[in-house]
């Protein structure tokens, strides 16, 4: 059977390699991206699918909801995944409010707009509407804590991850209160192409291209678990497609590892990657690669963010148990695509960093 879906966000990184995910394994699906084409979203991103007869683009926002049930009207929606977002943490500690606005207001809307149009179109009862969240919903973790479950409390520390963990529990109320179909994910670090370069790993390899210090915060000891973006898409995908109703799913890559040694893993293959290709040194001459020097001199240790949550982890036993879901790279394959990507599409993270 086929769908139609409404991917908010669609524009932006997880949005748009799940857009490309989707199409490619469910070609027969009309897919309609709604997004508000912030900084972290960018049009271009989809410029290949322009042709596509199933795809369409809408740029607005979710907050306006006349306008997103004429989109579920118009388009015959029966699924929507909602990834749009204000995501970065740094932004939510100087400008918390549109992250209340956009994370909180526009799920709320998005909610509520489904909601009515499934209920007068009577397909509540086959409809769909998931929901895209985050680890950081849970807080902080110790060294020797075991790594969060879908059964642990809630304990968000930044503006963004309270804005991320209010949208999910009113997904649930929904579900609970009103009978709206859903499921939820919660992920752990992504990475991987598309990714705006504010975020840690694009963020220190562009700044090395361009031999311009690499920012470390603290003491580099927080820990992260690093998801490869289509390992994200694929366990989506299974959670709306053989997830139950109602429940959450953490969807992790179980590769934890400190911000400094993950840089540090960086510099060696970018270092490794220069000794061999001579055409990076003519492309990228400020880098310390191309004089001889490895990228690891750019290294700078800042003070640390307010309210840095020293570790995330994601146990996703029960996606694996439930979903049959199970990594597809690893974090070297994925890793190295990931540098790789970058480096062939200069020409989109030159203008993002603008």
């Amino acid at each position: 059977m086929a769908h139609s879906l409404l991917i908010t966000g669609g524009a932006g990184f997880i949005g748009t390699n799940f857009v490309y995910h989707w199409i490619n394994k469910y070609p027969q699906d009309r897919i309609v991206v709604l997004d508000a084409l912030t900084y972290a979203g960018s049009k271009d991103n989809l410029s290949t699918l322009e042709q596509n007869k199933k795809f369409t683009f809408i740029h607005d926002n979710i907050c306006d909801q006349k306008l997103v049930e004429h989109i579920l009207t118009a388009h015959q929606i029966d699924r929507i995944v909602h990834f749009a977002a204000e995501s970065h943490v740094d932004r939510s500690i100087t400008g918390p409010d549109a992250f209340i606005e956009t994370n909180i207001i526009g799920t709320y809307t998005l909610l509520k707009a489904a909601l009515n149009i499934w209920t007068q179109n009577n397909i509540l009862d086959t409809a769909l509407f998931h929901h895209v969240s985050t680890d950081e919903v849970y807080g902080s973790l110790s060294p020797t804590d075991p790594a969060f479950s879908e059964t642990n409390a809630y304990a968000p520390n930044s503006p963004y991850s309270a804005s991320k963990a209010s949208s999910d529990h009113l997904v649930r109320a929904f579900h609970h209160t009103y009978g709206l179909r859903v499921t939820t994910s919660n992920c752990s670090n992504n990475y991987g192409p598309y990714q705006f370069p504010e975020k840690l790993i694009p963020l220190a390899l562009t700044n090395a291209l361009h031999g311009k210090p690499i920012p470390i915060y603290g003491d580099g000891k927080n820990i992260r678990d690093w998801l490869y973006v289509d390992d994200h898409c694929r366990g989506i995908e299974l959670v709306m497609t053989r997830g139950r109703i109602g429940e959450t799913y953490n969807i992790g890559g179980e590769n934890e590892m400190t911000n400094i040694d993950l840089i540090n893993h960086l510099c060696t293959i970018m270092d490794e990657l220069f000794a061999r290709d001579s055409a990076l040194k003519q492309r990228f001459p400020h880098c310390p690669a191309s004089q001889g020097t490895s990228i690891r001199s750019l290294i700078t240790y800042v003070e640390d963010r307010a309210g840095h949550d020293r570790r995330y982890a994601i146990d996703p036993t029960k996606c694996k148990q439930e979903l049959g879901y199970a990594p597809s790279e690893t974090f070297e394959t994925a890793f190295h695509k990931t540098l790789e990507w970058y480096l062939t599409n200069e020409a989109w993270w030159t203008t993002k960093k603008k």
